[in-house]
């Protein structure tokens, strides 16, 4: 484990080297993330000025879902964004080849191959929608609380990275995955919004199927005392366990599979 710290301390300081070596990219990239973020928000308070809640929930309680959702995003687009390029930088061109042949874990090297700045606009979005709606609501913020939140967004950023690992590991007989990563990403919006508007079948989906409720639903209803899913919510870093574990033996099955684009 030690030696991983350290291989990928070495992995992170280049990539932010070379990040910076084109700063107004690097600016560039937090701030679209921002405004893209921030249409988000806009759109969801245009709304609120014609109704007081939607199911039960309001402004706040909504804004409250959706920096839970920022914050978890944020650590698997900035540490785990890599694996989107699997098959279209590493399977199909056959570099892929050249990681199996270091004596280093194969996911570990993908994984630290690339460091996303955009994150960071997540990171920022969510932390100041957080500190915006917490205010407003009647949330008491002790000790355990706090330390419950913090297990709940790195819980949700291990969901995300899960999810992504999962489908990302289908190039391994697919070649290129990218067009099913993105459209099961694309669900995850729905994981922003409580549970309780949709059908019976989505929440079921988003649940115990692909589970993004566990990435900002549920980790905020821990949080807010007349929610109703506290029993659910709990739950949550055991969904995280049962995801990546699930993907990773995927993974490796995958591994298992893998046969070269060049032979």
């Amino acid at each position: 484990m030690w030696r991983y710290l350290v291989l990928y301390w070495h992995f992170f300081k280049a990539r932010v080297k070379v990040m910076m070596e084109y700063r107004v990219d690097f600016l560039i990239g937090i701030t679209s993330n921002i405004f893209t973020q921030g249409t988000s928000i806009l759109f969801i308070a245009i709304v609120f000025q014609h109704i007081d809640a939607i199911h039960g929930w309001t402004f706040y309680e909504m804004m409250f879902i959706y920096a839970v959702a920022m914050l978890g995003r944020s650590l698997e687009h900035t540490f785990f964004d890599n694996l989107w390029m699997l098959g279209g930088q590493y399977i199909r061109p056959g570099n892929f080849d050249r990681i199996l042949i270091r004596p280093v874990n194969a996911l570990f090297q993908v994984v630290a191959d690339r460091l996303q700045q955009d994150g960071i606009g997540s990171l920022i979005i969510g932390l100041i929608v957080l500190f915006t709606s917490t205010p407003h609501l009647d949330i008491h913020w002790g000790a355990a609380q706090v330390i419950w939140f913090i297990v709940m967004i790195i819980s949700s950023g291990i969901i995300f990275l899960a999810v992504n690992l999962f489908f990302a590991s289908l190039s391994f007989w697919m070649v290129d995955s990218l067009p099913i990563m993105y459209a099961v990403q694309r669900t995850s919006d729905f994981a922003r919004y409580p549970m309780n508007i949709f059908g019976k079948g989505i929440r079921f989906v988003l649940t115990w199927i692909i589970p993004y409720g566990f990435t900002a639903f549920y980790p905020a209803a821990m949080f807010i005392d007349d929610s109703g899913f506290q029993n659910v919510a709990v739950w949550t870093p055991v969904a995280a366990l049962i995801s990546i574990t699930i993907a990773y033996l995927l993974w490796n099955r995958g591994l298992r599979s893998f046969t070269s684009t060049g032979n």
